[in-house]
C-alpha cells in the first residue's frame, strides 16, 4: 500500500535518511541485497519507523532498494544484462529524438541545455555523487521537455531509473566528467543544427557511459551501523 506523502514537518528527516542511505550505497557501505531493518534505523536516526517507512517508500521510487511484502526492504541488486538492453534501447530511441530536437531547435530550448550542463559540472567538480547523477541521466529526460514530448520524457525517465543503481554504484568521477563534457558536445552540434554529427555525439556518448562503468568492483561488508552521514 502506497504511504501518503510526508507532511512539512517530517520531509527534513526523510530527506536526510534518503539521502544518507543514498550515500551509503554509492559508497559500498551498503550492498546489493542487504537487508535493511526499519527498526534499527529508525534507532539509528532517532526517528520514528514511519518516517523510515516514508524514506524507503521515496527510495524504492527511484530503484535503488526494493519492497517486498512480508519481507522487507532490501537494497536493489541490478541486473548487468538489463542495464545493457536498457542502453540498447535508450540508443534506439534518443538517435531520434536527437534528429526531431535538431529540426526543431531554438534558442531558448538550447539556453536551456546549456543551463543544465552548467549544474552538471558543478556537481562533477564537487564531488556531488547523487547530485551529478541525477542531473547526469536528466540531461537526456529534459531534451525531450524541452521538445514537449511527455510521454518520451516518461519514456526515458523509466529506462533511465533502471539502470540508476548500477550507474551510481559505478561509474567513476572521471567518467561523469567525460559525460558532462560530451553533453556540452552535443548541445554545441545541437546549436549548430548539425544533425549528422548530434546524432553521432549521442550515441558514442551512451555507448562510452555503458563502457565506462565498471561491474566488478569488490562491494566491502554491509554492517549498516557504519556511519550513514
Amino acid at each position: 500500500m502506497a504511504l501518503p506523502p510526508p507532511s512539512s514537518s517530517t520531509s527534513s528527516a526523510t530527506s536526510l535518511i534518503v539521502d544518507a542511505l543514498t550515500k551509503a550505497i554509492v559508497e559500498h557501505r551498503l550492498a546489493p541485497g542487504v537487508k535493511l531493518s526499519e527498526q534499527k534505523l529508525a534507532d539509528q536516526f532517532g526517528v520514528s519507523r514511519t518516517l523510515v517507512r516514508q524514506a524507503l517508500f521515496q527510495l524504492s521510487q527511484n530503484r535503488l532498494i526494493r519492497l517486498e511484502p512480508a519481507r522487507g526492504a532490501f537494497v536493489a541488486t541490478p541486473s548487468v544484462a538489463e542495464a545493457k538492453q536498457v542502453f540498447a534501447v535508450r540508443r534506439m530511441l534518443e538517435a531520434e529524438m536527437t534528429r526531431a530536437f535538431v529540426r526543431e531547435v531554438t534558442p531558448a530550448r538550447i539556453k536551456a541545455l546549456k543551463e543544465h550542463v552548467a549544474m552538471e559540472k558543478s556537481a562533477v567538480a564537487l564531488d556531488d555523487v547523487p547530485g551529478r547523477t541525477e542531473l547526469l541521466g536528466d540531461f537526456h529526460v529534459r531534451m525531450a521537455e524541452l521538445m514537449g514530448n511527455d510521454v518520451l520524457a516518461q519514456m526515458l525517465v523509466d529506462l533511465i531509473s533502471r539502470c540508476s543503481l548500477i550507474t551510481l554504484m559505478y561509474q567513476s568521477a572521471s567518467a561523469a566528467e567525460h559525460s558532462n563534457e560530451e553533453h556540452a558536445g552535443i548541445v554545441k552540434a545541437l546549436a549548430a543544427r548539425d544533425e549528422a554529427r548530434a546524432v553521432r555525439l549521442m550515441d558514442e556518448h551512451l555507448k562510452n557511459v555503458e563502457a565506462n562503468l565498471t561491474f566488478d568492483n569488490k562491494v566491502p561488508g554491509n554492517d549498516i551501523s557504519l556511519p550513514l552521514s
